[in-house]
């Protein structure tokens, strides 16, 4: 029997999508690795890839199809020998009207395809079934290899033709160990209080509040349900405390107008949120305790400094990450944040450019906003708040009253993984280094 193409899962926190645009038409050859489509997830546009070959059979799904289930069937692959006649009836209705199996952690979906298809039947592993594409356990049955043996690389863990051609007859290919998931580590008390949270007024209760009153409906999509859905667990779960500090600019707007006299014939200007993005990798260096996430049950102290940066969009917002950003110069920091807020406006970002990261910086001194505080994105272990630079009445060294530059910022902090003291001390090498930003070039 053909096999059903489903909807991926295109980043962990994908529900459902919506199928942007074919890149195949029916009818059309296809091998391991073409792109068969493109599909927004509720942050970026992605392409997707064929994991097997064969011959697209039906579409199921049109273009431009919003909702689409993930592990939902959006299109059928002929394989060598299969024509469209074998393709049955139950495969004509809309993949996102049809009701797919639950996603589970342990294993994917069964393909209804394969469990009638005329390959070797599905070979089982202590009681459970080991899902592979009917031309990979063909290839295996052939080869005499054991699909118990293989890793798959397919969607969920599904063996694939590539899979059984790379192994030999007889020896083992395990999968390494994984680390638990989240959802794994998550403590039941947690999960359970998560699930008691009052949900709110309904909408209809809201619109009766309204009524007799002008006003538009606006619906959710993606991006804003993920956000809101985010804050939510953000604010509920997470024990956020706050600290704040001013600093004070003025070495820095001067050491930077000097910098970039001499960058300007290669094209580089460099901005404050450089600066400061800067100054949290290095600080994250200096406070290694405070360079960490929490895991559910444990604590993922990292070594890197990957910090990430809230860029707003229309509709939302993303938190590209700037990897191994202690060891990149002010240039190359101020290049790639360019690009990534580009790419994020566009919504052209990859998931494993806007996941990840142990911190993050949120700057609205730009919008003129003097101080405020951030919401932790988890699992980050903090956020650091910046507002605008304002011109203010300070004390100097001397004692004597002065004017100056002052940053007003403040650090986000999840207690769960730093204590008061430690992140005061990450706070102080944070203002340490923007108060001092040639020790930054040391």
């Amino acid at each position: 029997m053909p096999t059903e193409i489903l909807m991926p899962a295109l980043s962990p926190t994908m529900e459902e999508g919506t199928l942007a645009k074919w890149l195949v038409k029916e009818g059309d050859t296809v091998a391991s690795g073409d792109l068969l489509a493109e599909i927004e997830t509720d942050k970026a546009t992605m392409e997707f890839e064929a994991v097997d070959e064969g011959v697209i059979g039906k579409l199921l799904v049109a273009e431009g199809s919003e909702g689409v289930k993930v592990n939902s069937p959006i299109a059928v692959l002929l394989e060598e020998g299969e024509s469209a006649d074998d393709i049955g009836s139950d495969a004509s209705a809309p993949a996102k009207d049809a009701t797919p199996e639950p996603p589970a952690a342990e294993s994917p979906a069964p393909d209804r395809s394969e469990a009638d298809t005329p390959a070797p039947a599905a070979p089982k592993k202590d009681g459970e079934r080991i899902f592979a594409s009917p031309l990979a356990r063909r290839i295996a049955a052939q080869k005499g290899i054991d699909l118990a043996s293989l890793a798959g690389s397919g969607p969920h863990g599904r063996i694939v033709k590539a899979d059984v051609e790379s192994a030999e007859p007889g020896r083992e290919t395990k999968p390494e160990a994984k680390a638990p998931t989240d959802a794994a580590r998550a403590p039941a008390p947690a999960a359970a209080a998560a699930a008691a949270a009052p949900a709110g007024p309904s909408a209809s209760t809201v619109a009766a509040m309204y009524e007799g009153r002008d006003f538009e409906e606006v619906p959710l999509d993606g991006m804003r349900k993920t956000i809101a859905a985010r804050l939510t667990e953000a604010k509920q779960t997470i024990p956020h405390f706050y600290l704040r500090r001013d600093i004070e600019l003025d070495p820095l707007m001067k050491f930077r107008a000097q910098l970039n006299k001499q960058l300007e014939p290669r094209g580089v200007k460099l901005s404050v949120n450089d600066f400061i993005i800067k100054a949290c990798a290095l600080a994250l260096q200096e406070v290694p305790d405070a360079n960490a996430v929490w895991a559910g049950d444990r604590l993922l102290r990292l070594t890197p400094s990957d910090v990430a940066v809230a860029v707003a969009i229309e509709g939302g917002l993303f938190t590209p990450v700037l990897r191994d950003a202690e060891v990149k110069s002010l240039s190359a920091l101020s290049a790639e944040m360019k690009d990534l807020a580009a790419r994020a406006r566009s919504r052209k970002l990859s998931p494993q450019e806007y996941q990840g990261g142990s911190f993050a910086i949120s700057n609205l001194g730009m919008f003129g906003i003097d101080n405020f505080d951030a919401v932790i994105n988890p699992p980050h272990g903090a956020i650091l708040a910046v507002g605008a630079g304002v011109r203010k009445p300070v004390v100097g060294a001397d004692g004597e009253l002065t004017v100056a530059t002052v940053m007003s910022v403040t650090l986000s902090v999840d207690h769960r993984v730093i204590d008061g003291a430690l992140g005061a001390q990450l706070l102080s090498a944070i203002k340490a280094n923007l108060e001092s930003p040639m020790v930054m070039l040391a």
